[in-house]
């Protein structure tokens, strides 16, 4: 049972990855620059970037997944940011077993673009 789940944990992984390749932050729309949560939504929600909605429900978002905690009241359930950042940055320092890429350690997301989505989360 272990051994499937570290398969589809990797799987999970490999195909997450290869969805993040190639893209590019829009930093401003209509010569205006976006919103830092605005930013932060359309990194979160785009398939090649963040990815969220792969694995989280988010409110306005399409085709959620529900293998992963609903994001949902996250001002409460992390009240302090910096929890919330260790989280998105590295997964694995707070559950080793856990499906979710660490976005630093493979270069998935900038230090900016984590920021970015720590705002819009933390808005929810």
């Amino acid at each position: 049972m272990r051994r499937a789940f570290r398969i589809v944990s990797a799987t999970a992984s490999v195909v997450a990855l290869a969805g993040l390749i190639g893209f590019t932050t829009a930093a401003s729309a209509g010569g205006k620059k976006m919103d830092p949560i605005e930013q932060g939504k359309q990194l979160a929600f785009n398939k090649k970037k963040g990815n969220c909605l792969a694995c989280h429900l988010i409110v306005g978002g399409k085709q959620p997944g529900n293998i992963a905690p609903p994001l949902v009241a996250m001002k409460a359930r992390f009240p302090d940011r910096a929890v919330l950042r260790a989280q998105i940055t590295n997964p694995q320092a707070a559950n080793p077993d856990t499906m979710m890429p660490p976005f630093t350690a493979h270069a998935i997301l900038s230090a900016k673009e984590i920021d970015l989505i720590v705002d819009f989360i933390h808005s929810l």
